[in-house]
């Protein structure tokens, strides 16, 4: 299968294409390259082909010859898209958009959307299921149901569209993103040898490493299309449900020596539980392999053999606001989030 990755200079795009090409299927990449300064450790055996091109700006010919595609070049998390919400909805849901139609018209059966579990917003029944209500709080969750809602009637017998509800991520790859909770707190806890909580921590987070999450895009491309035609997964296990508080803990726990303290209740509201029963009972081959205690063992390994500095831990490229302010104050890119010219 011929597939094409967007976003493949970051966080999770960089660790997708090795599995892919070892699976025997030709990667093609496309990325526009924000992060592409944000370079932690030389984690990839294999790289695949990238045009360095805006999602906005990918024409009919880049999609000759595909057979899937699998999408996650959006602006990525609630802060970066709080930024610019204007652009975000540009970018995130009708960029996204735009590229499925385009898609649909150039003959490609598969198209793999990456969504989240923040959907959920803020849930307080149970955990929650494909089936239950979205309830969106930021920009980024929001153009997140937008693509859903208007990609899923585009199905047909020709163009399966898969929508994979993210938990939110964890891990060690090569294209590093420090403004995730179990990550962040690692780097903390390394560099800083605190984990300073400025929240009670009761708030629950359905966590899923990134490799998992590449696992089951893998397993999505590659099974029966009754089974994954516009079908949305909650990507995770429920098992790996955890209160913000525990994961602290569990960290703590790993990088031995490490003070841990918690404030108040928090500004953030989000707190949602997830099942993630449909995606292990029906999608063949998938099952998560970490938790949050392997994830953490695995960053404090990587932290240890790259000897990860307090610099290095805050610089911009590790974390999606800070980067794409840097790119605003510089003006390397212009008001609609495109390169500036020369």
């Amino acid at each position: 299968m011929k597939v094409l990755v967007t976003g493949t200079e970051g966080y999770l795009g960089s660790l997708l294409p090795t599995l892919l090409m070892e699976r025997g299927h030709e990667v093609l990449g496309v990325d526009i390259g924000y992060y592409k300064v944000g370079w932690l450790y030389n984690g990839t055996e294999i790289t695949a082909k990238t045009l360095n091109k805006d999602i906005r700006h990918i024409s009919a010919e880049d999609l000759q010859g595909v057979d899937g595609i699998v999408h996650m070049a959006e602006l990525s998390n609630d802060p970066a898209g709080q930024l610019a919400p204007n652009i975000t909805y540009d970018i995130n849901h009708k960029g996204s958009v735009r590229l499925a139609k385009l898609a649909k018209e150039a003959g490609v059966r598969r198209f793999v959307y990456m969504s989240s579990c923040s959907v959920y917003g803020v849930a307080t029944e149970g955990d929650v299921t494909e089936e239950s209500p979205v309830n969106p709080q930021t920009a980024y969750a929001e153009c997140k149901t937008l693509v859903e809602r208007d990609v899923a009637p585009m199905a047909d017998d020709d163009f399966s569209p898969t929508f994979m509800r993210n938990a939110t991520a964890f891990g060690a790859s090569p294209r590093m993103r420090f403004d995730i909770v179990l990550n962040n707190l690692s780097g903390l806890a390394w560099t800083t040898k605190e984990i300073k909580m400025t929240s009670d921590g009761t708030p629950w987070r359905p966590l899923v490493h990134a490799l998992d999450i590449c696992k089951a895009i893998v397993c999505a491309l590659e099974a029966p299309r009754d089974i994954i035609h516009n079908q949305i997964f909650n990507v995770g296990d429920t098992s790996n449900n955890y209160r913000v508080k525990e994961v602290a803990e569990i960290i703590a726990d790993v990088f031995t020596g490490c003070k841990l303290s918690f404030g108040d209740n928090g500004a953030d509201n989000r707190s949602y539980r997830v099942s993630f029963e449909k995606i292990n009972t029906i999608l063949p081959g998938f099952k998560c392999d970490w938790n949050a205690q392997r994830g953490a063992q695995q960053l404090y390994d990587v932290f240890s053999q790259i000897d990860l500095t307090e610099e290095t831990f805050t610089f911009r490229g590790f974390t999606r606001l800070k980067q794409l302010e840097y790119l605003i104050r510089t003006q390397l890119i212009d008001k609609d989030f495109f390169w500036a010219k020369k």
